[in-house]
């Protein structure tokens, strides 16, 4: 093992729910470097590189959030009119 292993930061792999995650590669997307990021972060042999895979995560979670709320609230605004069509008939 290397010496540098030992002050190096350490390897995590980037978990788009995690908050502190997005919130570095927010200051990397502003700084456009890595210089104050606490970890390095893994890439998977399939994903390719790093930013991309991030990004992707990144618009799949956001996508996500923003519309399974959204699906969800259609869902149950038509199941009461369709109850209540059933209860008045």
């Amino acid at each position: 093992m290397s010496r540098l292993s030992y002050w190096g930061r350490p390897w995590v792999v980037f978990d788009v729910t995690n908050k502190q995650h997005r919130k570095w590669f927010a200051d990397f997307q502003r700084n456009r470097t890595w210089g104050n990021c606490p970890v390095r972060f893994v890439v998977g042999e399939a994903e390719g590189e790093l930013i991309t895979m991030m990004q992707r995560q990144l618009v799949s979670y956001y996508i996500d959030k923003e519309f399974k709320k959204t699906d969800e609230s259609k869902t149950s605004k038509t199941q009461r009119k369709s109850s209540k069509k059933h209860v008045s008939a």
